[in-house]
């Protein structure tokens, strides 16, 4: 582990009762890497992210963040990891008794360590980062659709400058339009600030326009790890059957022709 490593995970085995969801699980994430968490449906995706960052244990095996190994810190140590940390959950989570403003400003106000004034500095210049006007800030949840709720999510996720984002299927009930532009958003976004990310997905494009490597579970282990276009060639069945579907060739192609 070098130290440039922000995430690793050595042998995590996770079992729920009878169901056992990750056997023997080891990887590496490097900082400003995007990782693509990718699999089936009840595959363990969301859950493994949540292990990397401690807010799930493992049955067995060692997760460490940012050099500290999570089942050997205190809980006030975990939380000053946590600081570092930006978290886009699926569906946004925004809390739908606040505005715009006040969902981007709570985690500001909550590290205690911001006065309101540069508060509201901070979360007009958020807000503007990704892309929303500045009468969204006062719209609740409700009055948001759902290009808009992934932009305050993202805005939210970002108020403390994050070293590290995590984004739970974030192109998820997104219509195509939307999905592309919040991908494109994602990718500027990344260029300008540098952050490392962990992106839990389904989506094609979200693996080929973001992700550096991808992580692939199936059977409760790593199937595959590394970058895409690798995956892509590999001939074991089960990703054959994952990346060579008709959307899946003329998304992965395209790249390959723009390498040659």
């Amino acid at each position: 582990m070098t130290k440039d490593t922000v995430i690793r995970l050595r042998d995590i085995h996770t079992v729920f009762g009878k169901k056992v969801v990750h056997q023997g699980i080891s990887l590496e994430l490097r900082r400003g890497q995007i990782l693509g968490i990718v699999g089936k449906s009840g595959g363990g995706k969301t859950t493994l992210m949540r292990e990397m960052i401690g807010l799930q244990e493992p049955t067995q095996g060692e997760a460490w963040l940012f050099g500290k190994r999570l089942d050997q810190i205190e809980p006030a140590e975990l939380a000053g990891l946590h600081q570092r940390c930006g978290f886009l959950f699926q569906g946004g989570a925004l809390f739908s008794a606040f505005n715009v403003f006040d969902n981007i400003a709570f985690p500001l106000r909550e590290s205690r360590f911001v006065g309101e004034k540069l508060v509201r500095q901070l979360v007009r210049m958020k807000i503007g980062m990704v892309g929303l006007t500045k009468d969204a800030a006062a719209l609740l949840p409700s009055e948001l659709s759902g290009g808009m709720t992934k932009r305050a999510a993202l805005a939210r996720a970002l108020a403390l400058e994050p070293e590290l984002l995590l984004l739970d299927e974030p192109t998820a009930g997104l219509d195509p339009v939307a999905s592309e532009e919040f991908i494109t958003l994602v990718a500027m976004l990344h260029r300008e600030l540098g952050f490392t990310a962990v992106i839990v997905t389904h989506d094609l494009d979200v693996m080929h326009e973001l992700c550096d490597v991808l992580a692939v579970l199936a059977d409760g282990k790593l199937l595959a790890y590394g970058p895409p276009a690798d995956i892509y060639q590999s001939d074991e069945p089960y990703l054959r059957e994952f990346f060579h579907g008709a959307l899946a060739e003329r998304i992965f192609t395209a790249e390959h022709r723009s390498h040659e």
